[in-house]
C-alpha cells in the first residue's frame, strides 16, 4: 500500500526504474527475436505478420516505455537532491504521471495477449496505420496506449520545470546548477513543447480509426504526409529528450571520477540550450525523400549539420575534463568513457544522413538502423547504465558489485558494436530496413549472423546486470553518504538512501560543485541556510493509481465500442458504457482531489534530531 499511495519523489523514481526496466526487458526480448529471424537467409522462425508486430512493438516499447521512464527514474531520484529541495513542486502530480505512464504502457502491451498487435512500424505512418491496411485493433492499442502514457510524460515535464525554477536552495543560481539538473531542465522544456504535437497527431489518427474521420486518408481528401510532419515535429525533439539527460549523466560521472571540475561548464550549459533549440528545426530531415523540394531539403540539411557544433563542444569538454585528471574506472565511469567514442560514431553517420542527396541512397536502408541505434543505444543506454551504477547507492543504500558491473559493461559494449557496426555496411550494400527475410547470395549472410551474435551478447550483459541487482539487494544498506568519496554535488551530503525529507536543514550553496567547495574549505558538510525546525510533508494518496486505472478502462471500452452489442437498449454500445465508466472514475478522483482539503503532515524536530543522532 505504501508503494501504491506514495508521493515521495525517491520512491516514485524507484517505481519508474522498475517499470522502465520491465519494459526494457520486453523490448530487448522483441529485439532478440527480430535478430534470430534475420540470422540466416530466408529464415522462417517467425512469420511476416509477427515480424512486423515485433518490429513495431520493439521500437515503441524501447522509446516510450523503457528509455523515457528510466530517464524519469533518475530525474526523480536525483534532481530534487541536487538542487537542495525536499521534494518536487507537485508531489501528487508526480505520482499521477507515473501511474498514467504505467497503465498506458500496460494497455499497449495487452495487445500481445489479445492477439491484435500494432504492426505499422513504431512511426505508425498513415495510410498504413489507417483502417484500410490495419483493420484489427492493433493500431488502436498503439494510439490509446501512447495517449495515456503521454499524459504522464507531459505532466512530469511540467513538474520538473516548476521544481527547478522555484525550489532551488539559497545560493543555487542557474549557473551553479549541476549539469544533470540543467539537462533535466532543458529536457522538460522540450517535453512541454514536443509532446502536444504527438497528442494532436494521435488524436487525429484516433478520430480516423474510431470515428471515420479523414485527416490522413488521401482517398477521402486527407493527407498522408501531414502525419509525417506531425509525428516528426514531435519525433525529432524526442531524440534530444532522450539524449540530453544522458549528456548530463556523463558530465556528472566524468567530472566525479576525474576529480576535476567539469571543463567549460558555461559552454556546456549554452550548448545544451542550443541543442534543445535547434532540435525543433530539423524534423523534415526524416522526410528528405518525401518530395518536399530542394529548398526545404537544403534548409533542413543545413539546420541538421548545425546541431553537430554544440554536440562537438560537449565531446571536447568531456575529453578536456579527463585531461590531467586523476581518473579512476569504476563501472559507472567505464560506461561514461565508452559512451564518448560510440556517440561520436553515431553523430558522424548523422552528419552523413543530413546531406540530402546522400540521404536518397541511405534512406530506409540498414545504414539508418545502424545510425540511430548508435545514438540511442550507444548514447542513451550506455549513459543510463552509467547513471544507474553511479546513483544506485544513493537510491538504494547499497553499492552494486564492481566485478559483475565490469562484466556487464564489457559484454554489453562488445555486443553492441558487434550488432550495429556491421549494419552500416549491410545498409551500404543495399539491405532495406523492415524486411523479414532476405535472399541467399546477396552478401548479407555473414554480417547478419555477426549482428545476431552481438544482440545475444547484449542480452547476456543485461542478464548479468540483473544478477548484480539481485546479489546486491541481499546485502545490508551500508553505503556511506558519499560512497565514491569524490562527490561534488548536494546529493552526496545526505545519507544513502536519503530520509523522507531529504535535507534536515536546507543547505546554503556557495558556488558551483557546492559540496566539493565545502570540502576544499575544510568543512565536513554543508552550511545550513535555516535553523532546525518541523518539516512539512505531503500526504500519500491512492487517487493517482485509480486515475491511471480509469484511463486504462476507458481506453479499452472506446476501442471495442464498435464490436460489442447495445447497452440496455440504448444507442450506446457496451464498449461506450465501459469507456464512460473509466472516465467517470477519473472525474470522481479529480472531484475528490478538489473537494477534500489535504494539508499534509509535519515531521517534528525531535524525530529529525533522532535521525541525525543515529547518522552522526
Amino acid at each position: 500500500m505504501d508503494w501504491l499511495t506514495t508521493v515521495d519523489h525517491k520512491k516514485i523514481g524507484i517505481l519508474y526504474l522498475i517499470a522502465g526496466g520491465f519494459f526494457f526487458l520486453i523490448g530487448g526480448l522483441e529485439a532478440i527475436l527480430i535478430r534470430i529471424q534475420l540470422w540466416k537467409p530466408q529464415n522462417d522462425f517467425v512469420g511476416a505478420d509477427t515480424y512486423n508486430e515485433l518490429l513495431t512493438m520493439h521500437g515503441t516499447t524501447m522509446i516510450f516505455l523503457a528509455a523515457m521512464p528510466i530517464i524519469f527514474a533518475l530525474m526523480n531520484a536525483v534532481v530534487p537532491l541536487q538542487i537542495g529541495a525536499r521534494d518536487v513542486a507537485f508531489p501528487f502530480v508526480n505520482s499521477l504521471g507515473f501511474w498514467t505512464f504505467l497503465f498506458g504502457g500496460l494497455l499497449l502491451n495487452v495487445s500481445w495477449i489479445v492477439g491484435d498487435v500494432p504492426d505499422a512500424g513504431w512511426t505508425s505512418y498513415a495510410p498504413l496505420a489507417g483502417t484500410t491496411y490495419s483493420n484489427d485493433h492493433g493500431m488502436d492499442y498503439y494510439v490509446l496506449g501512447l495517449q495515456i502514457a503521454g499524459i504522464g510524460t507531459l505532466i512530469g515535464g511540467i513538474n520538473f520545470l516548476v521544481t527547478i525554477i522555484n525550489m532551488r536552495a539559497p545560493g543555487m543560481t542557474f549557473m551553479r546548477m549541476p549539469m544533470f539538473t540543467w539537462s533535466a531542465f532543458i529536457t522538460s522544456a522540450l517535453i512541454l513543447f514536443a509532446f502536444p504535437a504527438l497528442t494532436v497527431g494521435l488524436a487525429a489518427l484516433m478520430f480516423d480509426r474510431l470515428f471515420d474521420a479523414n485527416f490522413f486518408d488521401p482517398s477521402a481528401g486527407g493527407n498522408a504526409v501531414l502525419w509525417e510532419h506531425i509525428f516528426w515535429i514531435f519525433g525529432h525533439p524526442e531524440v534530444y529528450i532522450l539524449i540530453l539527460p544522458a549528456f548530463g549523466i556523463i558530465s556528472e560521472v566524468i567530472s566525479t571520477f576525474s576529480r576535476k571540475r567539469l571543463f567549460g561548464y558555461s559552454s556546456m550549459v549554452f550548448a545544451t540550450i542550443l541543442i534543445g533549440f535547434l532540435g525543433f528545426m530539423v524534423w523534415a530531415h526524416h522526410m528528405f525523400t518525401a518530395g518536399l523540394g530542394p529548398v526545404a531539403n537544403a534548409l533542413f540539411s543545413i539546420a541538421t549539420m548545425l546541431i553537430a557544433v554544440p554536440t562537438g563542444i560537449k565531446i571536447f569538454n568531456w575529453l578536456f575534463t579527463m585531461w590531467g585528471g586523476s581518473i579512476t574506472f569504476p563501472t559507472a565511469n567505464l560506461f561514461a568513457v565508452g559512451f564518448i567514442p560510440t556517440f561520436v560514431m553515431g553523430g558522424v553517420t548523422g552528419v552523413m544522413l543530413a546531406a540530402a542527396p546522400a540521404d536518397f541512397q541511405y534512406h530506409d536502408s540498414y545504414f539508418v538502423v545502424a545510425h540511430f541505434h548508435y545514438v540511442i543505444v550507444g548514447g542513451l543506454v550506455l549513459g543510463l547504465f552509467a547513471g544507474v551504477h553511479y546513483w544506485w547507492p544513493k537510491m538504494f543504500g547499497r553499492i552494486l558489485n564492481e566485478g559483475l558491473g565490469k562484466l556487464t559493461f564489457w559484454t554489453f559494449f562488445i555486443g553492441f558494436h558487434l550488432t550495429f557496426f556491421v549494419q552500416h555496411f549491410l545498409g551500404l550494400m543495399g539491405m532495406p530496413r523492415r524486411i523479414w527475410q532476405y535472399l541467399d547470395g546477396l552478401g548479407f549472410n555473414e554480417m547478419n549472423l555477426i549482428s545476431t551474435i552481438g544482440a545475444l551478447l547484449m542480452g547476456l550483459g543485461t542478464i548479468i546486470f540483473l544478477i548484480n541487482v539481485v546479489v546486491t539487494s541481499v546485502k545490508p544498506k551500508n553505503a556511506p553518504a558519499d560512497p565514491w568519496e569524490d562527490g561534488r554535488t548536494l546529493e552526496w551530503t545526505i545519507p544513502s538512501p536519503p530520509p523522507e525529507y531529504n535535507f534536515a536543514q536546507t543547505p546554503l550553496v556557495r558556488g558551483y560543485d557546492a559540496y566539493w567547495k565545502e570540502k576544499q574549505d575544510g568543512h565536513s558538510g554543508m552550511t545550513p541556510a535555516e535553523p532546525l525546525g518541523p518539516i512539512h510533508m505531503p500526504s500519500p494518496s491512492i487517487l493517482p493509481f485509480f486515475m491511471g486505472l480509469g484511463f486504462f478502462i476507458a481506453g479499452f471500452g472506446f476501442m471495442y465500442a464498435p464490436d460489442w452489442g447495445h447497452f440496455m437498449g440504448t444507442d450506446l454500445t457496451v464498449g461506450h458504457a465501459i469507456g464512460i465508466g473509466g472516465l467517470l472514475i477519473v472525474l470522481i478522483c479529480m472531484l475528490l482531489r478538489s473537494v477534500i482539503d489535504d494539508h499534509g503532515f509535519h515531521i517534528e524536530e525531535d524525530e529529525i534530531k533522532r535521525d541525525l543522532g543515529g547518522k552522526a
